[in-house]
């Protein structure tokens, strides 16, 4: 019997035994996909993301935007030329890849809601 060596994927220094766990990885948790999602048609506040989820706490929101940041997800941009201090959010091209990964993920959660719920 053969036996093959499964291919490992790397994404910024972590290693992942399949291509879904990578995804999961960088998108995973309750809480990346839903900023993903409210930052896929518009460039977002702190406060108007922070507005848009109101079950999230603020620490949670901070470390979730800090870790799509660092994964190349989204940007971040500070204002500083005149107080108060403004910082937008918005995908980066590489968070733009996921676009259609969100958008079916949002439209299957629709599904789920009209047909499963009741």
């Amino acid at each position: 019997m053969k036996t093959t060596e499964e291919k490992k994927y790397t994404f910024r220094g972590n290693t992942y035994p399949c291509c879904a766990s990578l995804t999961m990885g960088i998108i995973g948790g309750k809480w990346k996909t839903v900023i993903l999602y409210h930052l896929m048609n518009e460039t977002l506040r702190y406060n108007e993301l922070r507005k848009s989820m109101p079950t999230v706490t603020e620490r949670t929101l901070s470390l979730q935007l800090k870790a799509l940041e660092e994964d190349g997800l989204i940007e971040r941009k500070v204002f500083t030329a005149k107080p108060p201090l403004k910082v937008e959010y918005s995908l980066t091209e590489f968070g733009k890849t996921l676009l259609p990964l969100i958008q079916i993920i949002a439209d299957w959660g629709v599904v789920v809601a009209d047909k499963y719920s009741k």
